[in-house]
C-alpha cells in the first residue's frame, strides 16, 4: 500500500468534483485494480504449480526452476516500493497501465520461452511490471474514494482478489494438466488487455503535487545488487567459480550500502525514522521470519506434491486451497482480535500454530490420502496464519502516524517478499545438501555398476525429477527428496518459533500511540 492523500484535494487531477469520482467512475477503479492485482496474485501462485510440468518440459536442474521464481520476486521486492512512488510522482493510472503492459508483454515472452534462460530473464521482467501495478491498485482506490466509501472499497478489492488467489491454483492446474504450461503465462494476455481499455477508457488519473521530485533511485539499485549478489551465492552455491563464493559478500556490502542510502536520502524508499517504534520493528521482524517459513515451503510442496506423491496438477492445484479458503472466512475475526487481546497474544499464538502445521507436513509424506495426510496439515497452517495475518498489519499500521501509514505498509510488503525470495534459496541449498548426502548412503547400498551409477549422479541437480526406469532407485530418489524436504520443513517450523518468540517478547502488551 502506497501512501496517498484524500481525494478531495489537489492529488486529485479531475475535471469534475469529488464527489462524483466514486459515483461515476468508482465500479470501473475496482474492476481494473481488481483484475490488475489478480494478473500478480495469481501468477504468484500458478507458476509454483507449473514449476514439475516446466522443469520436465526444459530439462531444467532445480536451481533453474529455483531461479524462475526468483528472477520475478528478486525484480518484484527490490523495485515494488520505487513503483508506488512513480505512481505517485507520474500519475498512478499512467503507471498502473505501464506495470500492466510490461507484464503483459513479459508474460507472452514466458509462453514462448525456448529455454529455461529465456523464461528466467522473461520471470524478471514480469516482476518489474509487477513492481508497477501492484501498489498501484491500492493507491488508485486510496485516491479514487471518498474517506467514508474507502474502507468498503478496500474490503471489495481484498475479498475478489482473495477468491481469485483460491481459485488460481486449480484453474492453472488444470491447464497445465490438459494443455501445458506456456498457457499459465498466455492467459494473462487477454485479461491484461481488458484492464488497460478499462484504466484508459474510466479511470481518473490521480497523483501528489506535494511529493519530492526526486525518486531513490540509487536505493533501488543498490537493493536489487545487494539482494541479486546474495541468491546467486546461494542457489549457485554447489558451482565453482571466485564470483560464486564472494557474491554473498559483495551483497551485503551492498544492502549495507543500501541502509546508508536510506539514511541520508531527501526521498528514501525505507524512511528509518520508523524503526524508532518498537511495534514497528518487531512486527517486521515476525514478517521475515514467518513469511520466509511459508514461502520457503510454497515453493517446494508443489515439487513434492506431483514429483514424489504423484498427484496431478489439479490437485495439487487444489491441496491448499482449505488454506486460502480459511484465512479469507477468518480474516475479520481474527481483526478483531487486537482489541479484545492486544496484539502480543495472537502474534505469540499464531506463529506457534503455523509451526505445528509446517511440521505436520513430514507426517503428511508417509503417503495415504489426502484427507488424512496433506489436509490437516494444510488446515492447521491456515489456521496460524489467520490468527497472525490481520492482527500483524493492524500492528504495523498502529504503529505510526496516520501520514505514514503507506510507507508502513510498503515496507512490510516488501520485507515478506524479500523473506521468500531470501528462503527460496537457503532452503534450497540445504536440501540439495541433504539430498545428496542420503543418495551417497542409498545408492551405495544398491551397488549399481558404475555406469548406471554415473547417469543417476547427472541427473542430481534434478532432484526427485531425475529419471529412471530402477523401481530402487526411483525409491532412493523420492526417499533422498523425502529426507531433504523434512530438513527444510523443521527449519520451517523453527523459523516460525522464533517469529513467534519475537512477537512475545518484542510486542508491547497494548497498543502505543503513533510514531511521528
Amino acid at each position: 500500500m502506497i501512501a496517498v492523500k484524500p481525494p478531495c484535494d489537489e492529488a486529485v487531477i479531475l475535471s469534475r468534483d469529488c464527489a462524483s469520482v466514486s459515483t461515476a467512475s468508482g465500479p470501473w477503479v475496482l474492476a481494473a485494480t481488481i483484475l490488475g492485482s489478480s494478473l500478480a496474485f495469481i501468477d504468484g501462485t500458478v507458476v509454483n504449480i507449473a514449476l514439475p510440468a516446466l522443469q520436465s518440459s526444459l530439462q531444467a536442474s532445480v536451481s533453474d526452476v529455483q531461479w524462475v521464481v526468483e528472477s520475478y520476486a528478486l525484480t518484484l521486492s527490490s523495485l515494488l516500493l520505487l513503483g508506488g512512488s512513480l505512481g505517485d510522482l507520474y500519475g498512478r493510472a499512467k503507471v498502473f497501465v505501464a506495470g500492466v503492459l510490461v507484464f503483459a508483454v513479459a508474460s507472452a515472452c514466458c509462453g514462448f520461452a525456448s529455454s529455461i534462460s529465456v523464461l528466467i530473464i522473461a520471470r524478471g521482467v514480469q516482476g518489474v511490471g509487477a513492481a508497477l501495478l501492484v501498489p498501484g491498485s491500492l493507491a488508485l482506490i486510496s485516491a479514487s474514494f471518498p474517506e467514508g466509501e474507502r474502507g468498503r472499497a478496500i474490503g471489495t478489492w481484498s475479498g475478489f482478489t482473495s477468491m481469485t488467489a483460491a481459485l488460481g491454483p486449480v484453474l492453472g492446474g488444470w491447464i497445465i494438466e490438459h494443455g501445458s504450461w506456456r498457457w499459465v503465462f498466455f492467459i494473462n494476455l487477454p485479461l491484461a488487455a481488458v484492464v488497460v481499455w478499462i484504466t484508459l477508457r474510466r479511470v481518473p488519473e490521480s497523483r501528489n503535487e506535494e511529493m519530492e521530485r526526486k525518486l531513490d533511485w540509487p536505493g533501488a539499485l543498490l537493493a536489487i545488487a545487494g539482494l541479486g549478489a546474495i541468491t546467486v551465492g546461494l542457489i549457485e552455491a554447489n558451482r565453482d567459480g571466485l564470483a560464486i563464493k564472494f557474491a554473498p559478500w559483495v551483497g551485503l556490502l551492498a544492502l549495507a550500502a543500501f541502509v546508508v542510502v536510506e539514511v541520508y536520502s531527501p526521498s528514501p524508499m525505507v524512511p528509518m525514522a520508523l524503526f524508532r517504534s518498537r511495534n514497528f520493528t518487531a512486527a517486521n521482524l515476525l514478517t521475515l521470519f514467518l513469511y520466509a517459513a511459508l514461502g520457503g515451503i510454497l515453493f517446494f510442496l508443489p515439487l513434492d506434491l506431483i514429483q514424489v506423491q504423484h498427484y496431478s496438477a489439479t490437485q495439487a492445484g487444489a491441496a491448499l486451497l482449505p488454506f486460502i479458503l480459511l484465512m479469507f472466512v477468518l480474516s475479520r475475526w481474527s481483526g478483531g482480535l487486537i482489541q479484545r487481546l492486544g496484539p502480543r497474544l495472537p502474534l505469540s499464538v499464531g506463529p506457534l500454530i503455523a509451526a505445528a502445521g509446517f511440521v505436520l507436513f513430514i507426517r503428511a509424506d508417509q503417503g495415504g490420502p489426502y484427507w488424512t495426510t496433506y489436509f490437516p496439515a494444510v488446515l492447521v497452517l491456515g489456521l496460524g496464519m489467520a490468527v497472525t495475518v490481520a492482527p500483524l498489519t493492524t500492528t504495523v499500521m498502529s504503529a505510526v502516524s496516520q501520514s505514514q501509514a503507506g510507507a508502513a505498509s510498503g515496507i512490510n510488503n516488501t520485507v515478506s517478499r524479500v523473506a521468500s525470495l531470501l528462503a527460496v534459496a537457503v532452503f534450497g541449498l540445504m536440501l540439495y545438501a541433504k539430498f545428496n548426502h542420503s543418495m551417497d548412503q542409498r545408492l551405495d547400498v544398491l551397488g549399481l555398476p558404475a555406469a548406471e551409477r554415473r547417469q543417476v549422479d547427472q541427473q542430481r541437480p534434478k532432484l526427485a525429477a531425475a529419471e529412471t526406469s530402477d523401481p530402487h532407485v526411483r525409491r532412493a530418489i523420492n526417499e533422498s527428496f523425502l529426507a531433504g524436504y523434512h530438513i527444510v520443513l523443521i527449519t520451517a517450523a523453527a523459523l516460525a518459533v522464533v517469529g513467534a518468540l519475537s512477537g512475545l517478547v518484542l510486542i508491547e502488551r497494548k497498543r502505543t500511540s503513533p510514531t511521528g
